[in-house]
Parts: C-alpha cells; structure tokens; sequence
C-alpha cells in the first residue's frame, strides 16, 4: 500500500529538513559542481581595456581616456560636455580628481532631495568588468553611499587600468572579501523596457553615465 502524499505544508517541511541535514556537504557539492565556463582570462592589458571602452560605447556611455595625472583634466572635459558647473564628491574621491573652476560638494549625509536635485555625482569604483561592461561599487565606510550613485540623473565614473578584470569570474574572486558588503553593479545608464517595450532610462539610476578610463 503506498503512503498517503503530503499536504503542502508538510512537503515543504520534508524539503527544509533535507536541505538541512546535507548542510555538511555543501562544499564538497558546491566544489564537484562542473565549470566549463572561461574562468581565467588571457587579454593583454591594453586589449582589456579596448573591450571594456568598446562595452561601455555599445551602452551610449561617453569614455574619456587618461593617464593619472590627466583624471582631473578628463573629469573638466566631461562635465563641459555635459555643461555641469559643478557637482557631488563621493567619499572617497581624491582632491587630485577635481579640476579647478568647477563646484565640487562632499557628501556628507546629503538628503535625498538634495541628491535629486544635484547635477550629478563623481565616484571612484572597486571593480569593472572588460567583457561585460560593468562596473562594480561598493558601498561602506570611506565609500560612496549606495544612494549617492542611484538618485542624482548623472554619474561620473572614475576606472582604472588595475580594476579591470577581463571575465566576470575573475571580478567575483576579487570582490569575495567584500561578502558582506553591499555592491552595486553598472552596465551603463539605467533603462527598463515596459511591457509594451517602451524604453525608458533612469529609472533605476542614472540617466546619464560617462567614465573616465584611467590607463
């Protein structure tokens, strides 16, 4: 006689007391997992760089290349292009990032109507990703607040040439050490598509995004 089958509630009681009793072998399961994925990647580093400025194009993000010493005259030229007189410093943005002439407000705890009503904030950021295209923020003591890089409509970034991983499983190895610290991921200016696919960008953050590629 075969056994009467278990209501709902009591199926997914069974299912919690196996996921729970093989919490034992989860390393070893997660370890025999296969991974035929490229995990490893073998660009040279100016080719790196080409992929991920190439990235950011595809997503209508504007790219200002630099050396060091040119990050505060790259930072100049793209807030001219976008005709911004000023603009807000994330924790975390060297004074050597802001060129003269220009009106830079530190975020100390600025209200989220204050953020909106800005013309935008310059961030630094942790990781990017040449073959996606993305960049990574992290948010915690000494960096940006994770409301500083989705309320204001423009975002400057600062990237570079070392925080580029080629593949997106390199960059998770690297960020494994912030486990616990919230982060953000950017693959160019906001944008959803409604049901009808009506595009529509900032919505989830910036509307406009630009980077300055620090070789």
């Amino acid at each position: 006689m075969s056994a009467a089958p278990l209501d709902s509630k009591q199926e997914i009681l069974e299912r919690i007391r196996k996921a729970v009793d093989s919490v034992g072998n989860r390393a070893a399961e997660y370890a025999a997992i296969p991974r035929e994925y490229r995990r490893e990647g073998a660009m040279a580093a100016e080719a790196k760089m080409e992929l991920f400025a190439a990235r950011l194009y595809d997503y209508g993000t504007s790219v200002y290349r630099c050396t060091t010493a040119q990050i505060a005259d790259a930072v100049a030229q793209a807030l001219s292009a976008r005709r911004r007189t000023g603009i807000v410093v994330a924790h975390g943005v060297p004074a050597s990032w802001l060129p003269e002439n220009f009106e830079f407000v530190e975020d100390d705890g600025l209200s989220y109507t204050a953020l909106d009503a800005s013309n935008g904030v310059l961030t630094g950021c942790e990781l990017a990703v040449a073959f996606t295209g993305t960049i990574i923020l992290r948010h915690g003591p000494g960096q940006p607040r994770r409301a500083v890089t989705l309320v204001p409509d423009y975002h400057l970034c600062v990237v570079r040439a070392q925080q580029v991983a080629e593949t997106l499983p390199e960059a998770i190895r690297r960020v494994e050490e912030f486990r616990s610290t919230p982060l953000t991921t950017i693959s160019g200016p906001s944008a959803t598509s409604d049901i009808e696919m009506t595009r529509v960008k900032g919505v989830h953050g910036p509307r406009t995004l630009d980077v300055v590629l620090v070789s």
